[in-house]
Formats: C-alpha cells, sequence, structure tokens
C-alpha cells in the first residue's frame, strides 16, 4: 500500500518500518523540545499523512520510551483521521514527561510509533429499546486475581 506523506523538514528521515515483521512504523521530533514534569505537551512529528480510505492511523507509546525516558503518549494512543490531511494538520504526538524531573526530547528523536488500522464504520445509530441479558457488571467485574 502507498502511504502519501508530506515532511515538514527533509532533513529528518521519512517514517518507515525498521524490521520486516513491524507492524509500526517510528515517528520523530521535528524539534528539541524540553517536557516538564506531568505537563503534557505535543511534539511536531515532521509529516503530514494522507490516510487511506477505510483506515486510521494509530499513535502508540514506543515500547522501550517510558523506561528510557520517563515519557509516555500522554492520552493512551493517538486517532489521526482520514481527513486529518490538510496544509498545516502536522501529526503531533502529545507527550506526558511522568518524572519529577525535566526530560529533554532531541530533534530526530523517535518519540512515538503509528499503526494503520483498518476500520468499520457505522452508517447509522439507531435509538431502540431492548432487553438484555443480566448486567456484566462495571470496571473490575470479573475479579481481581
Amino acid at each position: 500500500m502507498d502511504i502519501q506523506i508530506k515532511r515538514i523538514d527533509k532533513t529528518l528521515p521519512m517514517p518507515k518500518y525498521h524490521s520486516a515483521g513491524a507492524v509500526a512504523f517510528d515517528l520523530y521530533a521535528r524539534q528539541e523540545t524540553e517536557l516538564d514534569p506531568f505537563t503534557p505537551q505535543i511534539i511536531p512529528a515532521n509529516f503530514i499523512i494522507k490516510v487511506p480510505s477505510g483506515y486510521f492511523l494509530l499513535v502508540a507509546s514506543r515500547s522501550s520510551t517510558p523506561l528510557r525516558k520517563s515519557v509516555i503518549v500522554a492520552n493512551g494512543i493517538g486517532v489521526i483521521d482520514q481527513d486529518y490531511c490538510g496544509e498545516k494538520d502536522e501529526v503531533g504526538v502529545i507527550l506526558l514527561n511522568f518524572s519529577n524531573k525535566k526530560v529533554i526530547v532531541e530533534k530526530g528523536e523517535r518519540i512515538a510509533q503509528a499503526i494503520l488500522v483498518k476500520i468499520a464504520v457505522a452508517s447509522n445509530f439507531l435509538e431502540t429499546e431492548f432487553e438484555t441479558s443480566n448486567s456484566r457488571g462495571g470496571f473490575g467485574s470479573t475479579g481481581t486475581k
């Protein structure tokens, strides 16, 4: 599948998969940023992407970043929609420094990873009254062990 990408800073690498079995590609910081403790900040990821119809781009933390830098994707995941591809729609990653000291993200550093995910979209939401089986319960309802 071909994906259209527009890099903002052409000195930084194009997104790429780093192994034959990789399902995610790395995102790079376009600029150096100092992350204050416990303050989410947007790091520009240096590209505008034309996500193919029927897909969305999921942005997630790289597995090593929380251990190495005490930084995670602040909202758990990011969702880049198919229509987020205008001239100023650079992908950004909201990072959270969960340490008690400032963390520097260097220009060109790999800050997150992204996965193209196939989607289904509901054509209609139909409000109705229906009977359900007994409620399963809420958070933690299946036990703690």
